[in-house]
């Protein structure tokens, strides 16, 4: 009989065991499932063109370092608590546009009348939403203006008076005209009016926008920017091309172009000469590149950069994050303003063509 019972007893215990085991199993499966996945990772630019160590003096190199480091900081921070990677791009971007050392909202360029123009957009890779002002003037940070217009409205696209309107009835903060002045951009501006006043047939560089110094041109800033409950979002805000005129708006607020996300493939981000980036569809080509033929996020960024955009003549560069946080960088250009960062909170930041 005691025999008995112990049996009884072991049967009873091996099956008390068996379940906690298994709700063991079930509450970490449970918590994994239901907890933001730990990788995440964040890559911006600052624009690409005549970018040289012969060009850039080290105090100029430091500031841009500072800069784009001071940006990885926050977008890093901003994913770490568990920010939306929507939420990163528009913050990361308000920061670069705040700087004077980039061509996007305080440190955009001038127009043909003086004047500044600004663009961006941004996309939401989980809804495939997006958002994008162009041709605006009052504008503090157009990101944010982006970001509402896709969040806010029926719309993607609002243009110069229509998307300042729209602005105002969301709060968005407006700044006096002289808010955007930096002298390294009206010196560029002075330039390179000097210049067309000189040239009396300038059809071919007026009506391609081409620069006096590529520098001066591509200073666009871009974010791209995957969080930890596996979405991505990409964003791009610009002040356009020196001397631009008739109301020229290129990439940046294009999406497809300039700006593109989706869950399923990437982010990504353009930099360079507006009009090739439009007639290729930059962004989006790369994305499609992944979706259709299963190239790599960097395969598709080369594929899309050293052979259609090259072979067309036109120049710039992207950067890029897939669904799984790999991140890719592509320019044929000397240098592009660059760095990332993921979990680990490593920044890297580089400039020149290495």
């Amino acid at each position: 009989m005691f025999k008995q019972l112990g049996r009884c007893q072991l049967r009873r215990t091996s099956t008390v065991l068996s379940l906690l085991l298994v709700w063991t199993v079930m509450a970490t499966s449970c918590k994994e499932e239901s907890s933001p996945a730990t990788r995440f990772g964040l890559v911006i630019h600052g624009g690409a063109g005549t970018i040289t160590k012969e060009k850039m003096t080290e105090e100029m190199e430091a500031a841009y370092r500072e800069a784009l480091t001071g940006a990885l900081i926050l977008g890093h921070q901003t994913l770490a608590k568990g920010g939306s990677a929507v939420k990163t791009v528009e913050l990361v971007i308000r920061r670069l546009e705040d700087s004077p050392l980039f061509n996007a909202a305080k440190g955009a360029v001038f127009t043909s009348t003086g004047t500044n123009e600004l663009d961006a957009s941004i996309m939401d890779g989980k809804t495939l939403n997006a958002g994008a002002v162009a041709a605006v003037k009052h504008i503090k940070n157009p990101i944010t203006a982006a970001r509402l217009v896709m969040e806010e409205s029926p719309h993607v696209l609002l243009i110069g008076d229509g998307a300042e309107e729209f602005a105002r009835e969301h709060d968005v903060e407006f700044v006096a005209p002289e808010y955007f002045y930096t002298d390294r951009r009206w010196k560029s501006y002075v330039k390179r009016k000097e210049k067309e006043v000189k040239r009396a047939a300038a059809s071919t560089d007026e009506e391609t926008g081409r620069e006096v110094d590529g520098d001066e041109k591509y200073g666009t800033v871009g974010v791209a920017a995957l969080d930890g409950s596996g979405n991505l979002a990409a964003g791009t805000s610009t002040g356009g091309t020196t001397f631009k005129r008739f109301g020229r708006v290129g990439d940046s607020p294009i999406i497809g172009a300039g700006t593109y996300a989706d869950n399923r493939t990437c982010a990504v981000s353009g930099t360079g000469t507006g009009e090739y980036f439009i007639r290729f569809a930059i962004a989006h080509h790369i994305s499609a590149l992944m979706a259709y033929e299963g190239k790599s996020v960097q395969e598709a960024c080369d594929i899309v950069i050293h052979e259609k955009l090259t072979g067309l003549g036109g120049d710039g560069g992207v950067i890029a994050i897939d669904w799984q946080g790999n991140i890719a960088f592509s320019f044929n250009t000397d240098g592009m303003y660059r760095g990332h960062v993921k979990g680990d909170g490593v920044a890297v930041v580089k400039i020149y063509g290495d």
